[in-house]
């Protein structure tokens, strides 16, 4: 007999626990003990399940990471500290890697497997499992979450005289983006404006799913004037006892605050590896504290970057100079003709009132080899009229934004950001939209922007900048010099004489 102890630090975790809802998931800082939890989860549900008619208690679980590495180093490391193979039997380390437990009347088998490659996506998909065990689940696609409830409760088989007494699928993830399927099933972000019905219809959340949001680790300590200033533990953060008392002080040292809010604030975020873009920008100053309203008889002018991921930047430039960026649009797999028609609700949605001119990028203007139609002819067709922006250039495209992020404006800054209905936008400026590190020694890095989820709407505001006519100077100094193409009988003194005769005619 071996002895087992564990004890949840953490009303959250406790609830988490003791739920039976057929869908879990927990969300919390790096160190709060989901994973653990979760590891804990599997060996509890095979103790109370039914025994069959041999008397023992059978049960079968996956569990799932977005990679192999991660699956070996993280998933399989933190399970193996709670059931070593000196107490709980050989782990088998060839793929798929599985670890059979067989303790008194416990029969429990879990197979650990990553996504790296659609076959690993088949062999989930043709499991017939208890349970499973979704890790680190803002790594995974709903497609996954999906196909994991389709597998679980086929074993024990109902035919072998008893069915599992529970089934379902437990999650944890660190907090993920904004957009990510996680927080709109959960309630925490409204459904984007962008997607469809269909694809809604997949993110409302079932009555039988639950989601457990922790604490977070630290709290941010703020002056008077509500400046951040510093960090403390918080009191109510789960697992620290299990933790060392400098755990969190010394994590966050060096980390960016992007790194701190999503791993130990728990907050809704990403966390990109890589240089900012935009050097110009910063977040206190950019970033609107409050909801931006369009300036009454300006026109609007909206960026747009084609492709399947299209997308387009809603902004007015005030008399000022100052740059207002009000609203974004983006989209997934969705072609030009259907992003038009989405196009042309927002604007009637929320600028009735308002002219526009749309810049888009100049390589739209190219025909396509199956119906000869560019993206602006397909616009047009729609009733919306856009033009090619002046310039396609990175470079010019970057440096045009970062000169408009310098501006002041009678004290005040010349570009503003509207955090609410610009959340993609925002993600990109804190580090999404990056210069991607190279793989060498030192602080190398690409030369043009990762292209990414973030790069697309980016794109789309360079066009409307430098549509607007933003960066004029840097167009111009990129131009090359024309060669100048003499004739072979040119005379380089020539044109010196004649001036010299005339103007000496001139003075007689």
């Amino acid at each position: 007999m071996l002895e087992f102890n564990y004890k949840p630090d953490g009303e959250v975790l406790k609830n988490f626990l003791r739920d039976d809802s057929f869908v879990r998931g927990i969300r919390g800082p790096v160190g709060s003990g989901k994973s653990v939890s979760c590891c804990v989860e599997i060996f509890r549900r095979a103790c109370q399940q039914e025994p069959s008619s041999d008397g023992i208690r059978y049960t079968k679980w996956a569990v799932v990471r977005n990679t192999n590495p991660e699956l070996r180093t993280t998933t399989i490391a933190t399970w193996l500290q709670w059931f070593p193979e000196s107490e709980w039997g050989k782990f088998r380390w060839s793929p798929p890697y599985t670890h059979h437990i067989r303790r008194g009347d416990i029969d429990l088998e879990v197979i650990f497997l990553p996504l790296d490659t659609p076959d690993d996506v088949k062999k989930l998909l043709s499991l017939e499992i208890t349970g499973c065990f979704l890790n680190e689940s803002r790594e995974l696609p709903k497609s996954i979450v999906d196909g994991a409830t389709s597998r679980v409760g086929r074993y024990p088989s109902k035919k072998d005289g008893v069915g599992p007494t529970w089934h379902g699928v437990i999650m944890d993830t660190n907090a993920p983006e904004t957009e990510h399927w996680w927080p709109i099933m959960s309630g925490e972000t409204p459904l984007p404006d962008h997607i469809g019905r269909e694809q809604a219809l997949m993110l409302v959340k079932p009555d039988n799913w639950t989601f457990f949001t922790q604490p977070p680790g630290m709290t941010e300590i703020r002056d008077s004037k509500g400046e951040l200033t510093g960090y403390e533990m918080n009191p109510d953060c789960e697992n620290y006892k299990n933790l060392i008392q400098s755990y969190y002080e010394n994590m966050i040292r060096g980390k960016t605050k992007g790194w701190i809010d999503v791993y130990v604030l728990n907050r809704l975020g990403t966390v990109e590896e890589g240089k900012p873009v935009y050097s110009g920008f910063t977040e206190k100053t950019h970033i609107s504290s409050e909801p931006l309203l369009p300036a009454h008889g300006v026109d609007l002018i909206i960026g747009l970057d084609f492709g399947l991921t299209p997308s387009a930047a809603f902004c007015q430039r005030l008399s000022s100079g100052r740059w207002l960026i009000l609203r974004e649009l983006v989209a997934q797999d969705m072609g030009t003709i259907r992003f038009a028609e989405e196009l042309r609700v927002t604007l009637q949605r929320y600028f009735p009132d308002h002219d526009y001119i749309i810049y888009g990028d100049p390589s739209g203007d190219f025909r396509a080899q199956t119906d000869e139609s560019t993206p602006f002819d397909i616009l047009r067709g729609a009733g919306i009229k856009a033009l090619p922006a002046p310039s396609n250039d990175p470079v010019i495209r970057v440096e045009s934004v970062n000169s408009v992020l310098m501006r002041m404006v009678e004290g005040e800054p010349g570009f503003l950001v509207d955090a609410e209905n610009c959340p993609t936008l925002k993600t990109g400026f804190l580090g999404g939209y990056h210069y991607r590190r190279l793989q060498v020694t030192g602080e190398r890095y690409e030369d043009r922007p990762n292209k990414n989820k973030f790069s697309h709407i980016h794109d789309a505001l360079q066009y409307a900048i430098i549509g607007a006519g933003e960066g004029r100077s840097i167009i111009r100094g990129n131009k090359p010099l024309q060669p100048f193409k003499a004739k072979r009988d040119f005379n380089v003194f020539g044109r010196m004489r004649k001036r010299v005769q005339s103007a000496r005619g001139m003075k007689m």
